[in-house]
């Protein structure tokens, strides 16, 4: 070592050191000097140099060491070896007096062994207690053995650390997963959606016709097939006016497979076949044939099953709406008051938004046909006056029921109370849902329907197929209004209609002409001609032969002398 502490080194202290040999790892060791220092020899740097022995600081003389013999050979003299318990005992020689290290000589026999003398340095391990092993003569004192050797277990402060650092490495790889795992889900529900929607939009496409590549008359089969094959239930109701006259008539339609409910005006001039195979009109054959023929007839042209006949006064339909507590219509004209006896009275029901009508004001709205309107026009009144029982009318089929019997009407026997009162609160139900709307059956002027009426209404809202009567079978009249009155054309029409004859438009002459003319042809049309003059209420001496147009048997010139009235 390089601190090492030898004798006058480090004066300034008072602490000292004093080498006192080696232990059995060969490390120096040292002890506190003493507090009184012995008188010290002259120094002799020649003298007893020879061997390990030498003490600076020793008092007595010290024996003189024999030639180091380097082979062992045996002959060298046996040397005191340091003793560092201070025992006494020489190791493999003869005995030899202990070291003094205060300068006495041994008196006599082993000393004591004093720890206390012994000092280290400072972060110099302390003795050895000696073992037998190590007081063994001719043991190597390098000869290390396990037991001299400690194992200590160091506490890891870190592992808490440790362990938390690799919980949370598990957790989050954990994490890790969950997230692609829940990524991937999301990915397969998107990829489902995705299919289901592009499934549901080539469906749509395929059932409404326009998928690229497929016929539009495959598209239209198809969609008649569609139609077809929903189930609706359907009444005719005939409302007929008691006061002035007349009827109309509007079928009931539930489509229980949609859930849509419609009300279908027919026109009265709608050609019907009656039972005897002629053709008549809508309007006529109400009055002529009753309630059943009339069903057979619709169900004929339009191709459905009427289930029965609702006749409806006008003095019920008053009571009807009382009973519902009124109803709300948005009306499209100003309706004078029937009762008033004075021109130019304030209107009983007023044009506009949501008004509110009772009984009698339902009545007059559904009957009013203003001056030179078309029937239609009284016609799609009476389906506004409609719609809107049928919203005030309770959904519950036995308060409903109730409500019918209250009117006290004496009804068809196709129809009684109870199925009355059930098919009106579906219907009523419709209403109130926003499932309800009214539609007019398009009707040409001879009275048969169009190709629009059987797309439109017949196939698509009655799910029935169109089948007019033959127009051969009925005496076909072109009309030609010189009356100088443009409504007189309109008014001609639905009474010709009414009789039963086909009505052809024959326009406006140039001039007006006082008299009325009926002109035929052929001699076999003589008697058709007589008949069309008194329908409408023209003389005798108004028929000649003569030239017609084209496409008719008879042709018809109103004059200044038609009224209408007398019709």
């Amino acid at each position: 070592m390089n601190d090492r502490y030898d004798a006058g080194y480090g004066g300034d202290h008072d602490d000292q050191y004093e080498l006192v040999g080696y232990d059995e790892y060969g490390r120096p060791v040292y002890r506190q000097a003493p507090q009184q220092q012995a008188p010290q020899q002259p120094y002799d740097p020649y003298a007893q140099q020879q061997g390990y022995g030498y003490d600076p600081y020793a008092t007595g003389t010290q024996q003189p060491v024999p030639p180091y013999d380097p082979y062992g050979t045996g002959q060298q003299p046996p040397m005191p070896s340091y003793d560092p318990y201070g025992t006494g005992a020489p190791q493999g020689g003869a005995p030899s007096a202990p070291y003094d290290p205060y300068g006495r000589a041994a008196a006599s026999g082993q000393q004591p062994r004093v720890a206390e003398q012994t000092a280290y340095i400072p972060q110099q391990a302390g003795p050895v207690e000696p073992t037998r092993e190590a007081e063994a003569p001719g043991r190597d004192e390098r000869d290390y053995r396990t037991e001299q050797f400690a194992f200590v277990e160091e506490p890891d402060g870190d592992s808490e650390d440790v362990i938390d650092w690799l919980n949370f490495t598990e957790n989050r790889t954990e994490r890790r997963e969950e997230a692609k795992r829940r990524a991937r889900s999301r990915l397969v529900a998107l990829v489902v959606v995705l299919a289901l929607v592009a499934v549901g939009g080539v469906g749509y496409l395929w059932y409404a016709g326009k998928l690229p590549g497929l016929s539009k008359s495959g598209s239209k089969t198809a969609t008649a097939t569609a139609a077809g094959a929903q189930n609706r239930d359907v009444i005719v109701v005939h409302l007929h006016n008691t006061k002035k006259g007349g009827t109309s008539t509007a079928l009931l339609v539930d489509n229980t497979t949609t859930k849509q409910g419609t009300t279908v005006l027919l026109p009265n001039s709608l050609a019907l076949t009656d039972d005897d195979g002629n053709t008549t009109t809508l309007a006529k054959s109400v009055d002529g044939d009753g309630s059943s023929g009339t069903r057979d007839a619709l169900d004929t042209v339009l191709g459905t099953n009427i289930e029965g006949t609702w006749r409806l006064d006008t003095p019920y339909l008053q009571n009807l709406v009382d009973l519902v507590g009124n109803i709300d219509v948005d009306t499209n004209a100003d309706v004078p008051d029937p009762d008033a006896t004075k021109k130019g009275a304030a209107p009983f029901v007023h044009k506009g938004k949501d008004q509110t009508l009772s009984g009698k004001m339902a009545v007059a709205y559904a009957t009013y046909r203003a001056s030179g309107e078309a029937q239609n026009a009284q016609l799609e009144r009476f389906g506004q006056v409609m719609q809107g029982v049928l919203r005030k009318l309770s959904s519950d089929p036995t308060a409903a029921t109730t409500t019918v019997q209250t009117l006290a009407q004496i009804l068809d026997p196709s129809l009684t109370d109870k199925d009355l009162g059930t098919f009106l609160a579906k219907l009523a139900d419709l209403a109130k849902g926003g499932d309800y709307k009214t539609a007019l059956l398009p009707v040409q002027n001879d009275g048969t329907m169009s190709a629009q009426a059987s797309a439109s209404v017949v196939k698509d809202v009655l799910g029935g197929t169109a089948k007019s009567p033959d127009k051969g079978d009925a005496v076909s009249v072109s009309v030609q209004n010189a009356s100088g009155v443009k409504d007189n054309t309109e008014k001609a029409r639905v009474v010709l209609l009414n009789g039963g004859f086909t009505f052809l438009e024959g326009g406006t002459a140039t001039a007006a002409s006082a008299t009325s003319k009926v002109v035929y042809s052929d001699a076999a049309d003589k008697e058709n001609a007589t008949e069309v003059a008194k329908t409408l209420g023209l003389p005798g001496s108004s028929v000649t032969k003569g030239k017609v147009t084209s496409n008719a048997d008879v042709s018809v010139v109103l004059g200044q002398n038609y009224k209408p009235s007398s019709s």
